[in-house]
């Protein structure tokens, strides 16, 4: 069973506010020195008078013992449910509070943007507090004194305040003072009642709260509101409401920005920006392993200048898009390089990566130019190669036309042949084509395992799926 009890210290919140208000008022006892006229003065203590009969009596030392006075003590008497200031029981409200970051090496605040959150609060139910002040005194000029010093105060009211928590709607009231009984002695006064007590009554309007509910936005980080027209359609109709909401242009709490003049790499969890002017970016394509990938050996230029102009980078929100040839679009998260400004981490979102067709390769080779025996055979001639070994040749291997077969590739006499940008697998026994490029024009995707690189089949040639340099107008950066 679900715990029920909660507990927050409000009545007594108040109470402590009252004793507060009610506290370092001073009585006069004559002067300490006759020369100067300096005047003797005593703080009343102020305390909560609802003590118990155990501790009374406890403290009680003697039946002959005065308590010391002067002094003031508060108590309740009296809770009553306000109907005249009751409202729609049922009603919650919900207040959005965003934080600012905390700097975690130094502690302090920053002027980033920190946590979001919900916080749901339930109508509180209205109560009128009624509030004693005994004032104890042994002489009239006491309580004088002090009942002076209290009366002009309230005219007619005083306003409080419980807590400082400015999403707190219950912590706002004020005290009324309600009346005043002058003394708890009657005339003639007799021997039994050497003190004199003046209460002073006060009521709070008060509000008790049941507890708010805290949610965290750990998914929705914007708030988007008049992203279109008031149908949600464009001038010619063909853009809907929620294509608005999907488009990160119309969002008015975030800027997407196609950055005109800039190119990006993106290599392993990297992106490097480069200038797209002409003759800055060179391309090298004759790595083998990299099959058609575009490699910019131009001078990169640094991203903190970059997204200055526009506004701020947050770390692990901001993002950049990468748009495919084939319309796909990379999205992921970026943050700082802690290194290089260069750079930025970039970290792509999976569902927005194209999945895998066909099983991974181990490697890619070119059967021209590795060596074949040191691949194949160790140096005992025993083969190397464990079933299940799968490369993507760049070249072809045998021949229907040849009548020598290529050794290495032909274990138990069993004769290999295949094209170029063909996928082989061993089974333990052969090699054998598992995938066929000349009769296959369908897209396939693949990785290699030797790098993690994955790799897209267009029909014709193998190239970097979605690694690679995206020019000026194919990417965007999303602050």
């Amino acid at each position: 069973m679900a715990v029920q009890f909660f507990y927050d210290n409000q009545i007594r919140r108040f109470l402590l506010q009252f004793i507060r208000i009610m506290s370092n008022f001073q009585v006069e006892f004559g002067t300490i020195d006759s020369t100067t006229n300096q005047r003797a003065l005593q703080t009343v203590p102020v305390f909560y008078g609802d003590a118990s009969r155990q501790a009374s009596h406890m403290l009680r030392t003697s039946e002959n013992s005065m308590a010391s006075v002067p002094a003031m003590a508060v108590y309740i008497t009296d809770l009553k449910f306000d109907m005249d200031r009751i409202q729609d029981p049922f009603f919650i409200d919900k207040i959005k509070v965003r934080t600012r970051r905390t700097d975690p090496d130094t502690g302090m605040l920053t002027s980033e943007q920190g946590d979001a959150y919900t916080v749901e609060r339930q109508m509180p139910v209205p109560y009128r507090l009624t509030l004693n002040l005994d004032i104890w005194t042994s002489n009239t000029e006491q309580k004088l004194q002090i009942i002076e010093q209290i009366a002009t105060l309230f005219n007619p009211s005083f306003e409080i305040q419980s807590t400082d928590n400015y999403i707190d709607w219950t912590s706002l009231s004020f005290i009324k003072l309600t009346g005043v009984r002058w003394d708890s002695r009657t005339v003639p006064i007799g021997q039994d009642d050497p003190l004199s007590i003046a209460t002073m009554t006060f009521e709070l309007p008060i509000w008790i709260a049941s507890p708010a509910k805290l949610k965290v936005l750990g998914v929705i980080q914007n708030i988007f509101n008049n992203i279109h027209d008031g149908t949600g359609a464009s001038e010619d109709g063909d853009y809907t409401y929620m294509d608005a909401i999907n488009d990160p242009s119309k969002a008015i709490s975030r800027r997407a920005l196609n950055v005109l003049g800039y190119s990006v790499v993106y290599t392993g969890n990297t992106l490097k920006l480069l200038k797209a002017s002409t003759g800055d970016i060179t391309v090298d394509t004759h790595d083998p392993d990299v099959l058609g990938f575009e490699i910019a050996t131009s001078t990169p230029s640094e991203w903190p200048g970059l997204i200055s102009q526009y506004g701020v980078l947050r770390s692990g929100t901001s993002e950049v898009r990468l748009q495919q040839e084939n319309g796909n679009v990379i999205i992921g998260t970026i943050a700082v390089h802690p290194v290089d400004p260069t750079l930025l981490i970039f970290q792509p979102f999976v569902d927005t990566l194209p999945g895998n067709t066909i099983p991974p390769v181990t490697a890619i080779i070119d059967p021209l130019k590795v060596n074949v025996e040191q691949l194949l055979i160790d140096g005992s001639g025993n083969y190397l190669v464990a079933p299940g070994t799968r490369f993507l040749i760049l070249n072809p291997i045998g021949s229907v036309n040849n009548t020598t077969w290529a050794d290495a590739w032909s274990p138990n006499n069993t004769t290999l042949i295949a094209n170029a940008n063909d996928v082989i697998e061993y089974n333990g026994n052969n090699w054998f084509v598992s995938f066929d490029s000349v009769n296959t024009r369908t897209a396939q995707y693949v990785t290699n395992l030797k790098t993690g690189s994955q790799y897209h089949w267009d029909g014709n040639n193998w190239i970097r799926s979605y690694e690679g340099l995206y020019r000026e107008g194919s990417w965007e950066l999303i602050i």
